[in-house]
């Protein structure tokens, strides 16, 4: 049954009226809060960097323009703030983490984790990024082909990086040998002792964090990139193999892409469960809007930061389809993480 047109007119503006006082309860709620942005890796390091210049733009999308302060929990690879943020909250939308890209997963592969990854409220993503595993220029390997004979000693911080899984995973998958030393704090750390000679690169690092933090490495040639993880060549890295390539039966395949679809995720951004949804819609477009900011834009661009992002909705369900992956093949990849422990 059609309705007429008053009712139309009637429906329409009491959709628009409760739409209004959503939007005004959200401005009231943030008007004058402080928020928090919980970090859960190092200072200095990429996740870090990148959260400060989306902390800054961030303010300027939320009603009520709220203040946020930046944060850093770094313990357990980001796991202990995923943990805290899961269970103690504040649930009512005023704290964010930022969580290493392997927290989507982590429930499926670590132990420790007290969270349901598709129970947390994913508002968006910067970007999906290019890892590279790269070597100091004085290093003897040219190829990462040379890696199923040749030891390359990588710095790493903890297991549930990338640092530490992908280089892991390969090392079982494809026979390579890349000896992984961990209990750095982070990756300022890692770079020192790539200069010192005490380690001779990095397994598993996102590219944009090496053009934010050394981007004189680059420029002067100071490292080889071996390989990428991601699941096509980068644009300024076609000339490097991605390890998909190396694959060598369909099961090598689908272990690599269950681990490596965290370089899609990139940086993602999330809140604890039950925030109201108001607030949650609210956060998701403020984030939405700050990927599109100008200003934002620019400041990204003076750390070399590619922005590529993802909205809320979209990160949710890729968890989703990642949790819902076969369970002998996170099995497999789970038992080749846990051999390194």
């Amino acid at each position: 049954m059609k309705l007429p047109w008053p009712a139309l007119l009637f429906c329409a503006l009491v959709c628009a009226a409760t739409e209004a006082d959503a939007q005004g309860d959200v401005s009231a709620f943030y008007r004058g809060k402080q928020l928090r942005m919980i970090v859960g890796s190092a200072v200095g390091g990429g996740y870090d960097l990148f959260a400060r210049i989306v902390a800054r733009h961030l303010v300027n999308h939320i009603p009520g323009s709220p203040h946020i302060i930046v944060q850093n929990l770094p313990a357990a690879g980001g796991v202990t703030m995923t943990n805290q943020l899961y269970s103690q909250g504040p649930k009512d939308g005023t704290v964010i983490g930022v969580p290493i890209n392997g927290i989507p997963t982590a429930p499926l592969l670590q132990s420790g984790t007290q969270f349901d990854q598709t129970r947390l409220t994913w508002i968006g993503s910067t970007n999906r990024e290019a890892y590279v595993a790269f070597v100091w220029h004085s290093v003897p390997v040219r190829s990462i082909t040379e890696l199923t004979s040749k030891e390359v000693v990588v710095g790493a911080t903890t297991p549930g990086t990338t640092m530490v899984d992908f280089p892991q995973l390969v090392n079982d998958v494809l026979g390579f040998k890349f000896k992984i030393v961990r209990g750095y704090q982070g990756t300022p750390q890692i770079n020192l002792a790539i200069e010192r000679g005490e380690v001779q690169g990095m397994g598993g690092l996102g590219w944009a964090s090496v053009k934010a933090q050394t981007p004189h490495w680059i420029s002067e040639r100071k490292i080889r990139v071996l390989a990428q993880y991601g699941f096509k060549r980068h644009a300024e890295l076609k000339d490097v193999p991605t390890m998909l390539e190396f694959a060598r039966t369909e099961a090598d395949r689908q272990a690599m892409t269950m681990l490596f679809a965290r370089t899609e995720f990139g940086r993602p951004y999330f809140l604890p469960p039950d925030v109201p949804m108001e607030r949650v819609a609210a956060l998701r477009r403020a984030f939405d809007a700050t990927m599109i900011d100008p200003a934002f834009i620019a400041d990204a661009n003076r750390l070399q930061f590619d922005v590529d992002p993802l909205t809320g909705e979209q990160v949710q369900a890729l968890v989703a389809e990642l949790a819902a992956t076969p369970r002998e093949v996170v099995a497999r990849v789970r038992a080749a993480l846990e051999a390194a422990q």
